[in-house]
This record gives C-alpha cells, structure tokens and sequence, in this order.
C-alpha cells in the first residue's frame, strides 16, 4: 500500500483541486493508496473540510489534527508516523507539483531500484523574484549543507518503510527532514518534474521560514560556523606574528614615536586572534557534545544476509 500524506496550512481554497486529483490518483493506482492528511495547526477551515470529506474517499483515509502550528518538516513526520502503508509519498496541498509523482515514485520504490525517491524540479513557473529567491537559497544550501542537494531542491519526496522509521526514531527539533533523508543514506532516486505555477491562494513558504530552515540545516548537519571561526583564529594568530614583527620593527628603527603604542598595537592582535581560536575550539567540544545530544545512530543497515550453513 501506498500512503500519501499531505499537511495542510491555509489550503482551505486548494482543496477541491485535491480532493479531486487525490481520487484521481487512487483510482489510476496499480495498488491500494491510503490518504493521510495532516492539518498543521491551520487557521482556516482546512481540517473541517477534509473532515466531512473523509468518508467519501475511494481509499482509505485519516485526518491528523496538530495541536498547533508546528512547521511543514514536523507535519510531515506525524504524517508518516501515522500512516500504515509500506511505501509513503508526501505532496503539498497546493498541487505545485503534479500528482503523478506520487506514482512514479511508487514505481521506482516497488521496482526495488530505490528506498528513498526525491523530485527534482526540471522547470518551474514561478514569478521572477520568487525563482530568484529559491535559486539563490538552494545555491547556499548546496554550498554550506550538502553538495549532494539537486541544484533546484526538494520539496516532495516517497520513501520506504525502512527509511521512514529511521527517520520517525530521530527525535530532533528545529531540525531539517530534507537533510536527514539524505543523511540517513539508503539507495536513492531521483524524478525529474515541471513545478506547476500557484493558481490559488498564498505560499506559506515565506522568506522568514527559508531562513531559518537554512540556518536549522547548517547547524544541524554541518560544523562549518565553527570551522571557519577557528580558522579565522588560526589566522589572526598568524597576521598578529607577522605585523607584530613589522610594529616592533618599526619601534626599533624609530619609525613610532608615540610610547605604549607597540605593546597595545600587540596586545589587541595577538590575544584578539588567540581569543578567536580559543572560541572554535570551545565550540568543536561544544558540536562534539550536540552531536551525542541527538542520538543519532553510528550506522544503519539497509540488509543484511546469511547463509544457512550450520557451523562445525
């Protein structure tokens, strides 16, 4: 079975569109599809409309309510918590992206080829400023998070049984979903899609929000604020020796008139740069002690297999 979940915030004016495109996908499916909605503390009528719709699926279906608004990532993950199918796919309420995915991740997942499916967007209709906006912040994930990212990003995703409980047992927050399913590893696919332009309503999706899952994402999955201030010591401790020589030179030969000024001039340099190096050190241990925090697994195993010999 395959469950689709979608979270719900102000989507009260999309879904009759999904409503009827998910009805659609159901009967097209080559299997039986559970629907798993999950309305993440929206203020609209969203969670009332899927509930009087509930019934009237072609396929099983469930309604799961948050206590208030978490966050897409954390809709997503009760989603897949909750849902009962042995493959999942996630699709967002504004049908941006086009329903079919769901099946060709079905397809590539069933067929054994992946465990984990992500769509890559080809093409995209969306207004300049918002193309900029997005290619500007997937550019710097890609940078500073994970070069394994598609240049265009994710945004919907299908995996497998086995990859959603390894990413359900993580119970991190302020964390990033997308990077976890790529930390996690597992054999991955990857679908190609046009992203469909908004007909209706207003993106959650606000530039406030894509900062700070930036932020989340790089000091979640990466220590590279911490390298780059050791660094930056490394290099102040540097520069200091180097125009520590050139100042007390320049005292010997007469060239600084003014007394007090060549030990200030070192002192300031010196223990600013030591300052600095002292704080990325600090702040190694202190990354070394999140990362035991999380709990995170040394390693997961995708399969394991034995032979049947009985040993002498």
């Amino acid at each position: 079975m395959l469950s689709i979940v979608v979270p719900l915030y102000r989507s009260e004016e999309n879904l009759p569109d999904l409503f009827r495109e998910l009805n659609r996908i159901a009967a097209k499916a080559p299997g039986e599809v559970e629907l798993v909605f999950v309305n993440d503390g929206s203020p609209d009528r969203s969670a009332e409309l899927v509930a009087a719709q509930l019934e009237h699926f072609p396929a099983p279906a469930q309604l799961v309510r948050l206590s208030r608004n978490f966050g897409a990532f954390s809709a997503i993950a009760a989603g897949l918590n909750s849902a009962r199918g042995e493959f999942f796919a996630v699709i967002a309420a504004d049908l941006q992206e086009p329903p079919e995915l769901m099946l060709r991740f079905w397809e590539e997942m069933r067929s054994g080829r992946a465990d984990v499916v992500f769509g890559v967007r080809e093409n995209r209709n969306d207004p300049p400023l918002s193309l900029l906006a997005s290619s500007i912040f997937w550019f710097c994930y890609r940078r500073l998070v994970n070069p394994e990212i598609p240049e265009g990003g994710v945004d919907v995703f299908g995996c497998n049984r086995a990859v959603r409980d390894q990413i359900c047992s993580m119970k991190e927050v302020e964390t990033s979903l997308v990077g976890l399913l790529f930390w996690v590893g597992y054999r991955r696919g990857f679908v190609g899609y046009d992203r469909r332009q908004r007909t209706k309503g207003k993106s959650a999706w606000t530039l406030r929000k894509k900062l700070n899952y930036l932020i989340n994402s790089v000091f979640n999955f990466t220590d590279l604020p911490l390298r780059l201030l050791m660094s930056t010591g490394i290099a102040g401790i540097g520069f200091s020796l180097v125009a520590g020589a050139t100042v007390l030179w320049a005292k010997l030969s007469g060239l600084i008139p003014l007394p007090g000024y060549t030990a200030t001039v070192l002192t300031i340099i010196f223990f600013g740069g030591l300052t600095t190096l002292g704080l990325g050190i600090v702040g190694q241990y202190l990354w070394l002690t999140l990362q035991n925090a999380r709990q995170r697994p040394l390693y997961i195993v995708s399969s394991q297999q034995t032979n049947q010999r009985k040993l002498l």
